[in-house]
């Protein structure tokens, strides 16, 4: 059989300046320790790079082993560690006699932390002829003064009776009378873990002696103890009611290390419902004590799939889980409310909801990190609580909406998309809602906020008294209208404020200028100085302290200005159905035209700091036109007052259809069938094993493997180079989590025998080797299998190069053949995913990256819809769009794309499309944004994207 050499992992060497052996050999022979280091340090780059230096194997056996400096002599068990031990036929090298005799003097060294180094290279060896005559001096290690030597001791007892068992065939009971006498706690564990490896009886016999002091024992023993009854519980179903009584016990242990371990293996012993809760209310308790965010998102991980596999079985530990929000970490706190919000019940509602408010005013009266963040969170939270149980909706409305003024304008956007959605499933509320939001408009500043409290009152007053409360609020908040004219007012009697002298007397005015004409008709001179005067005014106007709605008027935003016309139109067609009283209902009407003409006035006028565009202008006037002739045309109650509505009611049966899906997608994974047999274990027969399953271990054992067939590895098989070269290489590319391993084929195709050939790779981008093919020989005709392990660190594109090198004929001759390049897949690394329309517009608003792809797509697909599908499996992006939305009859097409990436990085796109005649030519653009240049433009560049040709 030949002798198969061991692989090592790549050290970076400078290769520039490489020693031969002859000058190694006289370093070796000259030098004095320092000097001999730094050599024994180029020796091992040089053998780790893949050349063996059998010549040296003497001269460091003659000039280093004897040496008594200790850096030395851990250099030199690196390099007993990897040089060759073998000859080509397999057998013992005769120089390996020499090197034994130096370990074993070292394992008899009076310096015990030479003897524990000694033993721990022991450890390493597999050659039986080699650690024959050293079982002397390592069983005498076993009673050594020192812990240190004694913990390496049994290690390396367990690995020489793994290696050759006839050399230590009394291991077993060998540890098993170390472990009595024993009194240091690591060589304890250590022995008993060692023990455990070699004989499972004999640990199951020192486990069942002294099963009653397991409570009692230090961390360590206890922690390799919980192991054992892991696995052992399987097997021995006779001792399982006794392990889970010690694992019970091992819950009220001091160390957070063992509770964790104890909680993980009671949920893994058994489902019941007792158990599972004690082990949880464990964990919360290890998220609430432990300072380490990340031992806290990982205990709250565990938690929340305890949730998935025990359906209400932790409802009563939601308030639990909520402690952990006294954390200051963000995303921890965001972990604990996402799983407290799937904990949340009918019967624990109240309680949570009243801890979010106590939360929710804390980060208004209290600075923490990322504030403005953390209420967007719980803002989401006490929504998803009211949307399911309406029973708090009422209170929470409430709160939220007197809190409005104090929110930023994201988090203020978020609780008025709440408010929405409450009014709208929830009538009874509509009035109190109204009645608040009128209130808290006085306080309003932003453009954003406004247009969703316009849309809202606007919508959902439907009495006469929620119409004039409304009404008067916006009246109120607008200020004097006209609003020209006001504002004329105000400018003339500043203008006039600032010709007046300190003293009081008019100061005189100066000749010159252009002529402008008074309001009498009469001429008037005007100077560079009464200008800027004027100049000066006009700003002081409008710094000037007005109400919200006329102040945003004012600073141009005309968006709002179109959504408060809309409004304005909806009350007086709503007020016209619900009233008798024709005087009132044209005073709204003409009052509503008032204001609107009022701000389209303002808007072409200087008083503005940007005038009014033609669209809102149009839309303006549109709402002037309605509300001029909506008694004649009876299609604008319709439009206004159904169709409005409608609509918002389709997005919302969307989005709960979205959400129910979800909740059975979840509910179906832990449902148990109808036809599912019932385990009994009293009736089940002797020595069969109980269903004890533990989902993590299950899940690492089959990941990656269940879904590969062959068509797929087939697919990702490249050749890189051709059948004309010498060799033939192929590379199968497997992307397991976050590396890219490269399973090549090797097939030389001459008839001469190809010395030292080697893979070398490189890389381009976020990518790094980390691991080196070994070179090797590749007889006439043969193959060869080889890998390498390339590290992923993002989703950007990367590249990966290289050659082959082997040996020519002659020494110094070196051939060399040029690989192809692989371009790294980012599909393997991004995963379709949902967000909200309000997160898709935040991030879509920070994200500065955006990669614009034009699309000009002429067959294949004959619809958009059809072509949306294929451009949704080339992206691996989930739809945001409603499918109502997506209209089959429509020449237009915009949709809303997202995907996350495995690195938490977020893709965004959005589609534009357009086809002007049926089954025609699709035309438009994609554009999409990410907060790296990267991935925006890793995305763009995609197979079927580039050059904006989906194929």
């Amino acid at each position: 059989m030949a002798y198969l050499e061991e692989s090592y992992t790549l050290v970076l060497n400078d290769t520039s300046d490489v020693p031969t052996v002859q000058q190694l050999q006289q370093q070796l022979e000259k030098g004095n320790d320092e000097s001999k280091c730094e050599t024994m340090r180029r020796i091992l780059m040089i053998m780790l790079n893949g050349d063996p230096l059998n010549q040296l194997l003497m001269h460091i056996i003659r000039f280093v082993m004897p040496s008594k400096s200790k850096p030395l002599k851990k250099l030199l068990y690196f390099y007993y560690e990897i040089c060759p031990k073998l000859d080509q036929n397999g057998k013992l090298k005769q120089e390996m006699i020499l090197v034994c005799n130096g370990i074993r003097n070292d394992l008899q060294h009076p310096n015990e932390y030479i003897r524990g180094a000694t033993l721990r290279f022991l450890c390493k060896l597999k050659e039986p002829e080699l650690l024959e005559p050293l079982l002397s001096s390592l069983r005498s290690c076993l009673e050594h003064r020192h812990a240190y030597v004694r913990k390496n001791a049994v290690l390396a007892v367990q690995s020489v009776f793994k290696t050759a068992e006839h050399l230590i065939p009394d291991a077993p009971e060998l540890l098993l009378t170390f472990l009595g006498a024993e009194s240091d706690h690591t060589c304890k564990r250590n022995a008993f873990v060692a023990l455990n490896l070699i004989s499972h009886e004999k640990a199951l016999e020192y486990l069942s002696q002294h099963f009653d002091e397991v409570a009692h024992a230090d961390e360590l023993t206890q922690l390799a103890l919980i192991e054992f009854i892991r696995k052992d519980a399987v097997q021995n179903q006779a001792a399982r009611s006794r392990y889970l009584k010690l694992i019970f016990d091992l819950l009220e242990a001091s160390s957070n290390t063992v509770v964790y371990e104890a909680a993980s293996t009671l949920t893994a012993l058994t489902s019941n419902a007792v158990a599972v809760k004690a082990a949880a209310s464990k964990f919360v308790e290890l998220a609430i004590k432990e300072a380490d965010n990340n031992v806290k998102l990982i205990v709250l991980e565990r938690i929340d799939k305890l949730r998935r596999q025990h359906a209400g079985v932790l409802d009563g530990l939601t308030m639990d889980v909520l402690r952990v929000l006294s954390s200051p970490d963000i995303d921890v706190r965001r972990k604990a409310l996402k799983l407290a919000m799937d904990m949340v019940s009918s019967k624990n509602v109240e309680e949570v909801v009243t801890l979010l408010k106590k939360e929710l005013q804390k980060s208004l009266n209290e600075e923490y990190e990322k504030n403005n963040e953390y209420r967007q969170i719980i803002i989401q939270a006490i929504h998803n609580c009211a949307i399911r149980f309406s029973e708090v909706a009422q209170n929470v409305v409430g709160l939220l909406i007197d809190f409005i003024s104090e929110f930023s304008s994201t988090v203020a956007v978020d609780v008025l998309a709440f408010v929405k959605e409450v009014a709208e499933k929830y009538p009874a509320l509509r009035s109190s809602v109204i009645e608040k939001l009128t209130v808290a408009m006085e306080s309003i500043r932003s453009g954003k906020v406004m247009r969703n409290a316009l849309w809202i009152v606007g919508e959902y007053s439907e009495t006469q008294r929620d119409i004039q409360t409304t009404w008067k609020a916006i009246r109120a908040s607008l200020g004097e209208i006209p609003i020209l004219a006001s504002e004329q007012r105000l400018l003339q009697a500043q203008t006039e404020g600032t010709t007046e002298g300190a003293d009081g007397t008019d100061k005189p005015k100066t000749s010159g200028g252009a002529p402008r004409v008074n309001a009498d008709g009469t001429y008037a001179t005007e100077s560079a100085i009464t200008q800027s005067s004027a100049k000066a005014a006009l700003e002081a106007v409008q710094a000037s302290q007005k109400p919200p709605l006329r102040q945003l008027v004012l600073d141009g935003d005309f968006y709002m200005a179109t959504v408060l016309s809309t409004a304005l139109a909806k009350l007086v067609l709503r007020y016209s159905k619900i009233s008798d009283d024709e005087k009132r209902v044209n005073a709204l009407q003409c009052e509503a035209m008032l204001m609107i003409v009022s701000i389209i006035r303002v808007g072409q006028s200087d008083f503005v700091k940007s005038k009014i565009d033609n669209d809102s202008k149009d839309r303006l006037m549109q709402n002037v036109r309605i509300l001029n002739d909506f008694k004649k045309v009876p299609e604008y109650y319709k439009i206004l007052l159904e169709d409005s509505r409608k609509a918002y009611q389709a997005m919302v049966a969307e989005e709960d259809k979205k959400r129910k899906e979800k909740d059975d997608a979840e509910r179906n994974k832990n449902a148990i069938q109808v036809d599912d047999a019932l385990n009994i274990r009293q009736l089940s027969k002797k020595g069969a094993v109980e269903n004890i399953t533990d989902v993590d271990d299950l899940a690492k054992a089959i990941a990656g493997d269940v879904t590969d067939d062959m068509s797929s590895k087939l697919s990702r098989v490249v050749p890189l180079t051709g059948f004309s070269d010498p060799v033939y290489a192929e590379v199968y590319v497997k992307v397991h989590q976050f590396d890219i391993i490269l399973d090549v084929l090797l097939v030389n195709q001459t008839a001469d025998t190809l010395q030292n050939l080697s893979v070398e790779f490189a890389t381009l981008g976020d990518l790094k080797v980390i691991e080196k093919p070994q070179s090797f020989n590749l007889g006439p005709h043969a193959f060869q299998s080889v890998q390498s392990t390339i590290k992923v660190s993002s989703t950007d594109t990367g590249v990966i190069f290289g050659n082959l090198v082997y040996d020519g004929a002659s020494s110094t001759e070196t051939n060399v053949v040029i690989l192809n390049d692989l371009h790294v897949d980012i599909m393997d690394y991004i995963h379709p995913a949902y967000c909200t329309e309000t997160q898709f517009r935040q991030m879509w608003t920070e994200f500065e990256w955006e990669n614009k792809v034009n699309i000009s797509h002429n067959g294949g697909c004959k619809t958009l819809s059809e072509f949306l599908k294929r451009l949704m499996s080339v992206t691996n992006m989930a739809n945001l769009t409603p499918h109502k939305s997506l209209s089959e009859d429509c020449q237009f097409l915009s949709a809303n794309l997202y995907a996350k990436t495995v690195f938490g990085e977020d893709a965004l796109a959005n589609v534009s499309l357009e086809q002007l005649e049926p089954q025609g030519a699709i035309s438009g653009f994609i554009r999409i944004r990410s907060r790296s240049q990267g991935l925006a433009l890793s995305l763009g560049s995609l197979k079927g994207l580039n050059g904006g040709k989906v194929e």
